[in-house]
């Protein structure tokens, strides 16, 4: 059964890597921790993705107030468990946190532009383009889910 855990001393060095064709896509697992302890005043919220006990991915998302939404920042599913539902289903378990929470009722994210996977489920996931992109940023593609 796939869960979200919380990072912390027990679980944070955990080796999750993507392939080295995605690299261009997706930050790293300690660049992700990294951007969360950056946001942790936004209420950053790093997340291990757990198939039971075994650690398959880390997510980050962090409140946004001056548009009054969150920003799911990263999904990192590793290199040996992806194309199994692993990133549907921990997005899934992240926007219902959201929802849980209720601060906010819009989620904003990017994908760099070539990454079909990730449009692909973000799409199922009813985000849609916003028609903003991040040139500065490796084209990074501005998608909205409102409401939440």
């Amino acid at each position: 059964m796939v869960r979200l855990e919380p990072i912390g001393p027990d679980n944070w060095r955990e080796e999750l890597a993507v392939r080295e064709d995605q690299e261009r896509f997706v930050g790293s697992a300690a660049g992700i921790l990294a951007r969360a302890y950056a946001y942790r005043e936004l209420r950053a919220q790093a997340k291990l993705i757990a198939d039971g006990d075994i650690p398959v991915g880390i997510l980050l998302y962090y409140d946004w107030p001056e548009d009054r939404q969150y920003v799911f920042s990263h999904l990192l599913i590793d290199r040996r468990y992806q194309r199994r539902g692993f990133g549907e289903v921990a997005a899934r378990l992240a926007l219902d946190e959201m929802r849980a929470d209720g601060r906010y009722s819009q989620v904003c994210l990017c994908y760099v532009e070539g990454d079909e996977p990730a449009r692909l489920l973000y799409e199922k996931l009813g985000f849609r383009p916003t028609g903003e992109v991040e040139e500065a940023d490796s084209d990074e593609i501005f998608m909205v889910l409102d409401p939440l």
